[in-house]
């Protein structure tokens, strides 16, 4: 800063004593070096854009912060695609066994469905257990169980998933995934941890004949002692909303007491939901049992409706009701024979190969479109500037030879002049390539008729 300030006091100073001229700065060509810097920032930024339009064709983890946020939105869960995970094949084997499923009944018998817990659940701390296929296959509802290691207990929450369209029902159901579930549980159950060793599950049951109402039984207990208390539950889809048909116990209670003599609640007793009533669907059938010694003893056969209303005693023999079998479940049945496998891979091979050419040439096509969209670009760019360029040139020459409004006047007969002429080149151009199609049709007539009059002289011949 010192060392600019001296210069420019020894440069007043020499003006001062011999009266020498500073050179001033020429602003015009100031003005032409503005303009020519402000072209070339633009085309950088196009080659920069174009570049990572390239590059974004196979995204990697450069990015900006707009970007970033904009890949970080939250999205919807339904809306996301999940492929099915495909089983790795070893390199050192032909044939991995495939397993194959079917479709099978889901409370079949009645009342036997129950959750099963494998080795791994008190490692993980949850698990996804069965799940069961409304009749029309469009929802599947499963439980999912919960540890606390804490207090060795363990909940339960009942989540409903909504199968996809427009397949197999056994493709439905193959591809169902946790990531499509509803965000809100539709049954759950109470999450206190304070009781130790203690359980609480939710498993379905069966649903209704029109798929509407879920039937399901919540269990509570301990892990030292054993089933307290099993409830049976009913969710109603139409209305969204959950029934707890605690009124059957009560009647059951009461009957035994009243008729009978017999105080259950100084017994271990339970009951067993079945389903839903084959000859009405509004009806929920449950078993009652007393553990009063080894062998269990039959309370009887009750109904009660989906609400909860009208508990009432049906027969003492199980085996004399009917009761309906509504949902679906996948049950493997085996594996795939290995020349179906065989073939199966040959076929995706094939499938592979074609789709990765296909995609290669698409690549190509859209990476020639994009560099010939880019160079286009910059050709209108740079015929922009120079025109840019070609304008101010001539304001500044007529500036330097008129003054006042005759330097308007100057530059519009000036530049109509040049449009004149511009069009009467286009206008050439366009008359050349009329006499070019003109000839080259004349020429393709000459040789039609040429080679027809050969066709007729072979034919008289």
């Amino acid at each position: 800063m010192i060392y600019a300030l001296l210069a420019i006091a020894a440069a007043f100073c020499a003006y001062i004593q011999w009266g020498d001229e500073i050179p001033m700065p020429n602003f015009d060509d100031l003005n032409q070096k503005e303009a020519k810097h402000i072209h070339n920032v633009n085309k950088r930024a196009e080659k920069e854009k174009f570049e990572r339009t390239k590059l974004n064709r196979h995204p990697s983890g450069f990015m900006t912060v707009e970007e970033y946020e904009l890949l970080s939105t939250p999205k919807d869960r339904m809306s996301v695609d999940v492929e099915v995970p495909k089983i790795p094949t070893p390199a050192d084997m032909v044939y991995v066994p495939q397993p194959e499923y079917r479709i099978s009944k889901y409370n079949n018998p009645p009342g036997v469905s129950e959750i099963s817990l494998t080795k791994t659940f008190y490692k993980k701390r949850q698990q996804n257990a069965q799940g069961i296929v409304s009749p029309d296959f469009t929802k599947l509802v499963y439980p999912s169980v919960y540890y606390y290691p804490d207090s060795a207990s363990t909940a339960c929450d009942l989540f409903v998933i909504n199968l996809e369209e427009a397949k197999s029902n056994l493709h439905k159901i193959l591809t169902a995934n946790v990531i499509h579930r509803l965000a809100e549980p539709i049954l759950s159950t109470d999450k206190n941890i304070d009781n130790y060793f203690t359980f609480r599950t939710l498993t379905p049951v069966d649903f209704s004949t029109d798929g509407t109402k879920l039937l399901v039984k919540e269990k509570i207990g301990n892990s030292k002692d054993g089933i307290w208390k099993t409830t049976p539950i009913v969710y109603d889809f139409t209305n969204n909303v959950s029934y707890s048909l605690v009124e059957v116990r009560d009647a059951i209670s009461y009957y035994w007491e009243e008729n009978k003599g017999l105080n259950l609640e100084d017994k271990r007793w339970d009951v067993y939901p079945l389903g839903f009533a084959a000859d009405n669907p509004d009806w929920v059938i449950v078993n009652a049992y007393a553990y009063t010694g080894e062998t269990p003893v039959n309370l009887g056969t009750w109904t009660v409706s989906y609400k909860g209303e009208q508990s009432r005693l049906i027969t003492f023999k199980a085996e004399t009701v009917n009761i309906s079998m509504n949902g679906y479940k996948l049950v493997k049945q085996g594996v795939v024979s290995p020349s179906v496998t065989e073939r199966e891979k040959e076929y995706l091979k094939r499938i592979e190969e074609a789709n990765a050419k296909k995609q290669k040439k698409e690549d190509e096509a859209y990476v020639k479109d994009l560099e010939a969209s880019y160079k286009a670009k910059i050709k209108e760019m740079d015929k922009e500037f120079k025109e840019q360029q070609k304008d101010y040139k001539l304001r500044k020459r007529i500036q330097g030879s008129t003054s006042g409004n005759e330097v308007l006047i100057k530059y519009n007969e000036i530049k109509e002049k040049q449009e004149l002429k511009e069009q009467q080149k286009l206008e050439k151009l366009k008359q050349k390539e009329l006499r070019r199609l003109e000839k080259e049709n004349n020429t393709n007539n000459n040789s039609q008729s040429s080679s027809t009059e050969n066709t007729n002289t072979q034919q008289a011949d």
